[in-house]
């Protein structure tokens, strides 16, 4: 056999070697939905899930997912509440809910100074007295200008979340009578002109733009600048007005 028949033949082959070993996308070694499959004794290619388990994010209660109770919303918290579940509620607030709601729930937060639409205070009677799986319902689903946080935020911790709120609540309007015997209320804090403080900022000792008036004394240098600002204003809009 000469070596031009040889390299046909070899290219023959080499040919057909490649068609073999060719697979198609639509023929790849997966389950089909709703396909038999020959692996399972009853040749069911969607498997269920095994017996007596159940997902690590579900605990088998409608209302752990969702705080409502049928077509309510309930107002208790779907497992034991101890100091660790209110200290991991804290954090959670601190990151995701403080920004915007301050750290006393007051509703000056961060974001909120910054221009961003204010939430209501925690501490109004609404809120108060708002059942519990309605901050979860919140959390989950969002309210108003408030995103939901279903993604960031588990459900376990939107509950210590809630749970965290209504301690929040009770810290700023708790009675008198609460207090255990032999410890007093301290002293309100001394009154700062300038920049009110919040739950996410301190009081500022200098007044900032908008804000109330210094005490008085000597102008400062934003007072000195804004002053500048407006004569400079002001004989402009003279110049125009002769023009």
């Amino acid at each position: 056999m000469s070596s031009r028949h040889c390299s046909a033949v070899f290219a023959v082959l080499s040919l057909v070697a490649l068609v073999a070993c060719r697979e198609d996308m639509q023929d790849q070694p997966r389950f089909k939905p709703m396909r038999p499959a020959g692996l399972s004794g009853d040749r069911d290619a969607p498997r269920g899930p095994v017996m007596r388990t159940i997902s690590r994010d579900d605990t088998g209660s409608t209302y752990f997912n969702t705080g409502y109770l049928g077509t309510q919303v309930g107002n208790y918290i779907p497992f034991p509440v101890n100091r660790a579940v209110l200290e991991r509620g804290r954090e959670r607030f601190d990151i995701y809910c403080a920004p915007c709601h301050a750290r006393t729930g007051d509703g000056n937060g961060m974001i909120v100074q910054r221009g961003y639409t204010r939430p209501p205070s925690y501490h109004t009677d609404r809120l108060r007295n708002a059942p519990l799986g309605h901050f979860f319902d919140v959390i989950t689903n969002g309210f108003g200008a408030m995103p939901d946080y279903a993604a960031q935020v588990k459900p376990h911790d939107r509950w210590a979340i809630a749970a965290y709120i209504r301690a929040l609540q009770l810290s700023q309007d708790a009675p008198a009578t609460m207090l255990p015997s032999g410890i007093a209320l301290p002293s309100p804090p001394p009154a700062l002109p300038g920049t009110p403080g919040s739950g996410a900022t301190t009081a500022q000792t200098e007044p900032q733009s908008g804000n109330i008036q210094a005490a008085e004394g000597p102008p400062s240098k934003v007072q000195q600048n804004a002053a500048k600002k407006n004569e400079e204003r002001e004989q402009k809009e003279k110049q125009v007005e002769h023009k």
